[in-house]
């Protein structure tokens, strides 16, 4: 029997994370986080790291496994899941993969372009520079080296940014010369399920939930945090616009509002992502035995 991966995906607050317990239960797998912002151990009330009990009712793998000051990225997510799998579909035929960030799932289903490794002290130096000449100037030089990407990316994206000026540092050669957007093989099926609701729906669950971080403690993680404000993994909604309420920028009324506004906003684009991709059958996350029968009936024809 050929390895499976179910893959989960989804706006935030849609219920995912329930329903990939109940799928790992019924395949008797353990579970893939793919959520850029659960890889960190210090942020987990804003991130909505899956509760305790829910921890303990399947193993979860990928969550808390970095510090927010260390470098992480999409195509070591990439790396580091798949030689995961090699090991466990030695004893398991299914394995579950759940999560919003749209770019770490596209990693491990489809594969992201090799790129040559960066030397440390290139990176380091070009972190330096964005800390002393800001990001607007790494900016203007990625337009003049990488005109293609330039135009193709999110420039307001310092993490993109960054990463295309190391490879054009490393190699001499344009971050856009080395994306070919090949899709990789993979040893394995790779069966996507995505979870949707009416938007009414959805925005009464996405304001509730920034209501229930607020009452567990998002208000103290964030102040513990405030001092790393700048680092990349902290540029996350949730955390900057408490920031800014910890910055007396606006009251705690306004943060919860902006955090709520900008959730939202995330969702569209999430769904917007995840739609493109014809190979996603989608189900209301309530009819999880619909969801059991379909990745049964995949499976088995693979």
């Amino acid at each position: 029997m050929k390895k499976n991966l179910i893959v989960i995906v989804g706006p935030t607050g849609i219920g995912k994370t329930d329903l990939s317990i109940d799928i790992a239960k019924s395949f008797s797998s353990e579970i893939i986080s793919s959520d850029s912002r659960q890889i960190y151990r210090e942020m987990s009330i804003g991130t909505a790291v899956p509760e305790q009990h829910h921890l303990d009712a399947c193993k979860h793998n990928f969550i808390g496994i970095k510090s927010i000051s260390d470098y992480y990225n999409a195509s070591m997510f990439e790396q580091e899941v798949v030689a995961f799998l090699d090991e466990y579909y030695k004893e398991h035929d299914f394995a579950v993969m759940v999560g919003g960030s749209m770019l770490y799932v596209d990693a491990v289903c489809k594969g992201i372009d090799d790129l040559p490794t960066i030397d440390p002290e290139i990176r380091a130096e070009i972190m330096k520079r964005r800390d002393e000449e800001g990001i607007d100037a790494l900016r203007a030089e990625l337009r003049v080296v990488d005109r293609v990407f330039y135009d193709q990316t999110d420039i307001k994206n310092p993490k993109r940014i960054m990463k295309a000026l190391e490879v054009f540092h490393m190699t001499g050669k344009p971050y856009s010369s080395f994306r070919t957007n090949s899709v990789k093989e993979r040893p394995f099926n790779i069966i996507k399920i995505g979870l949707q609701r009416d938007r009414e729906e959805l925005y009464t669950r996405i304001n509730r939930r920034v209501e229930i971080m607020i009452e567990d403690g998002l208000i103290d993680e964030a102040k513990s945090l405030l001092k790393f404000k700048d680092l990349n993994a902290l540029n996350t909604v949730g955390y900057k616009e408490v920031f800014g309420y910890l910055q007396d920028q606006y009251p705690i009324e306004e943060a919860v509002r902006l955090i709520q506004r900008n959730t939202r906003h995330y969702a569209k684009k999430q769904i917007a992502w995840f739609k493109k991709d014809e190979t996603t059958k989608w189900f209301h996350p309530d009819n999880i035995q619909d969801i059991i029968d379909y990745i049964k009936d995949i499976s088995a024809t693979e």
